[in-house]
């Protein structure tokens, strides 16, 4: 990645270790009158609105925002950008009605796959948990080296020295204080990050005034509006299907169902969440459009960047520099939580041995926050390795969740749907350089395939992987017991 140099290494590190030493303070502070298991896990099921809705916004937009709806638009045009804001917004809409169901039936619930063992059973609870956990630290890794990417692009800071403050100070407040302090800390970081954004925002539109419009890209690069331009349809549906089905598994969503003080605040606090998410994403993803526009050269993980930072930017850098810390740490806390809330409630299902199983989720964590430091100060793309995750959440989804509006359906069904989508999505899924996979190019020739199939093998993986189940919903059990 180039680098800027806007500010030198010390000035940076200031900024990140005084934003950050802020947020231990804020943690600290505030957790101290609310400590318990029950304030630990679910911040003793009395939250408000505006703190259930900051808390999910927070949560919900991690320092990717900056990089991932801007790079995937100058590649996969309007499509993408759409299919980004919908794929991130959808699931909030979607638990609406999943989260008051589970909430009227599972009342006692804690988890998602504390839900899904009591429903099915131990075999699918098992394979859910593998996958959940997996997701999270995927994303707990891509947090931190966006983050460390971004400051090392303004300042020239290496990549450990700001992926090392940021994990260290979500974990300090967020072992100690739990849902507590992550969502009190999430409020505060709404509110810094609300700002912080109008500003960036401002600053875009007034140096784009003339650009920011459709009529700038359909003028320059028409093919991305263009119906006929195929990214457009395959990466808008790969990212709807990708995003919406991992946010669906996001167990710090699941906690923010179960914290709401009653249904009508989940219900408000979703809806509000959804409509603030979803513009924020599609405007990140049209700056991606009009830097592409602008200058077809742009990398695409620096195109939002692009537009707004030159060598006079040094206060607008300060700024971006705590918007992606304030966004990285308010997703991290989240995450972190939210695995040591399964290790918790559900980890004495898997350990057969009687534990401490709250020392034990932050011993967890401690240990899955090192492997996150040891990748991000590498500044390796995890893009791949997330699109895996992702597959693994397309193939459960529907499986998972159709089971609680059908109680016929079995575990042994839902179990076997998944891997068979799994399996059906794997042959199809990418090498890495995305340009052939099992079946295609290594079993089979690429020429036997239509162009469709072999030029968007991504898009192909995910439909497969997630529509693939339904065949075995098709097949009787014939009297096969779980």
């Amino acid at each position: 990645m180039d680098q800027l140099n806007l500010i030198n290494q010390s000035t940076s590190i200031l900024i990140t270790l005084g934003v950050s030493l802020s947020f231990i303070f804020i943690g600290f502070f505030y957790s101290k009158k609310h400590l318990g298991l029950n304030n630990y896990l679910l911040a003793n099921r009395s939250v408000g609105v505006f703190s259930l809705t900051s808390s999910l916004v927070a949560s919900a937009l991690g320092a990717w925002i900056l990089f991932g709806p801007a790079s995937a638009a100058t590649w996969g045009g309007i499509g993408a950008v759409i299919g980004y804001a919908l794929g991130t917004a959808f699931p909030l809409f979607i638990l609406i009605y999943l989260g008051e169901k589970f909430r009227k039936n599972y009342s006692k619930g804690k988890t998602l796959i504390e839900v899904i063992r009591i429903r099915y059973g131990k075999k699918l609870f098992k394979l859910i948990l593998f996958l959940s956990i997996f997701y999270m630290t995927i994303f707990l890794i891509a947090e931190v080296t966006a983050v460390s990417l971004l400051v090392k692009y303004i300042s020239g800071t290496s990549l450990w020295i700001t992926a090392g403050l940021v994990i260290t100070t979500s974990l300090i407040y967020t072992l100690y204080g739990g849902l507590r302090a992550s969502l009190f800390t999430d409020n505060i970081q709404f509110i810094v990050f609300g700002l912080l954004l109008l500003i960036v925002f401002s600053n875009l539109i007034s140096l784009n005034l003339g650009e920011f419009n459709f009529d700038y890209i359909s003028q320059n690069k028409p093919h991305l509006l263009s119906s006929k331009y195929l990214p457009n349809f395959t990466a808008g549906l790969t990212f709807f299907i990708a995003v919406a089905a991992t946010n669906l598994f996001h167990q710090g969503n699941w906690q923010r169902v179960y914290a709401a003080k009653n249904g009508e605040v989940l219900k408000k606090s979703l809806i509000f969440s959804f409509l603030i998410i979803l513009p924020i994403v599609f405007l990140m993803g049209f700056s991606g459009l009009i830097a592409v526009s602008k200058n077809e050269a742009v990398i695409p993980d620096l195109a939002f960047f692009s537009l707004i930072l030159n060598e006079d930017a040094i206060q607008l850098s300060i700024i971006i520099i705590i918007l992606g810390i304030s966004l990285t740490v308010s997703s991290i806390d989240t995450l972190i939580n939210a695995i040591s809330s399964l290790i918790i409630v559900d980890g004495n299902k898997i350990f057969k041995v009687k534990k401490n199983y709250l020392k034990f989720s932050k011993h967890i964590m401690i240990f899955l926050s090192i492997i996150a430091f040891l990748i991000a100060s590498k500044g390796l793309s995890i893009l791949y390795l997330f699109l895996l995750a992702d597959l693994l959440c397309c193939a459960a989804v529907m499986s998972v969740f159709y089971g609680f509006y059908n109680k016929k359906f079995s575990e042994k069904k839902s179990y076997v749907s998944i891997i068979f989508g799994l399996i059906m999505g794997l042959l199809l899924f990418p090498s890495p350089d995305f340009s052939k996979s099992i079946l295609v190019g290594i079993i089979f020739p690429t020429n036997m395939f239509p162009d469709f199939i072999s030029q968007s093998l991504l898009f192909s993986s995910f439909i497969i992987a997630t529509f693939a189940p339904l065949i075995v919903w098709k097949i009787k059990d014939y009297g096969i017991r779980d």
